[in-house]
């Protein structure tokens, strides 16, 4: 029962955390516009993500632009999004594999062992989906920072860190640890050991001798 529970908080925290991977992708906000320094606050507020770019006015009205072709498209930018694309992908087939080898489900049940390594399969694609989360965001998160310090970068178009990367970070986390925790919901197998043989008894005498 307590594998079983393990299994189940797992698959959740996996789950929540493939959700918060695509929230995180389909959000603009991976980078904002600093006002820090010398900067004059106006009165709209830039983001950028991987899609598109939006201006949100003071008066809550937002304008957002798809960026017109993808070969015009920085190649970090590209690699971001084809990481957060593939941790999509690799997350909806953990599910319905994690789901084939979880305890409550029907699948499989003549083969405990298989239903087993479907669960620890499942967990082991959550943790690599969560892995290209962490680095796409992690590497862009990174370019952000460098561009802000970098000197020669002008103060009127440095970026900071958008809410999408902190989502981001949060849901390759989840996806990460739901992933560790089905690894590991399956309980060790113990050694058996074959049935001992009983000696055949002798068959009680009867007092006749045969020749």
């Amino acid at each position: 029962m307590a594998s079983g529970g393990l299994q189940l908080l797992g698959f959740v925290l996996a789950f929540l955390g493939w959700i918060g991977i695509i929230i995180s992708t389909a959000m603009p906000q991976w980078k904002m516009a600093s006002y820090a320094g010398d900067n004059i606050v106006t009165a709209q507020a830039l983001y950028e993500g991987l899609w598109m770019s939006c201006a949100m006015q003071s008066t809550g009205q937002i304008q957002c632009k798809v960026y017109d072709s993808l070969l015009k498209l920085e190649g970090n930018l590209q690699a971001t999004r084809a990481l957060m694309v593939a941790a999509i992908l690799l997350g909806l087939v953990a599910i319905f594999t994690a789901v084939t080898g979880m305890k409550c489900m029907k699948c499989m049940e003549e083969d405990q062992v298989k239903k087993m390594r479907m669960a620890v399969f499942g967990g082991v694609i959550f943790i690599i989906a969560g892995m290209a989360a962490l680095v796409a965001t992690s590497w862009y998160g990174n370019r952000v920072a460098r561009a802000f310090y970098d000197p020669f970068t002008p103060v009127n178009t440095r970026f900071e860190f958008g809410s999408a990367l902190f989502i981001g970070w949060a849901a390759a986390s989840l996806a990460i640890l739901g992933g560790a925790f089905l690894c590991c919901s399956c309980p060790r197998q113990e050694t058996s050991y074959p049935p001992t043989r009983g000696y055949p008894k002798n068959a009680p005498s009867t007092g006749k001798d045969y020749v």
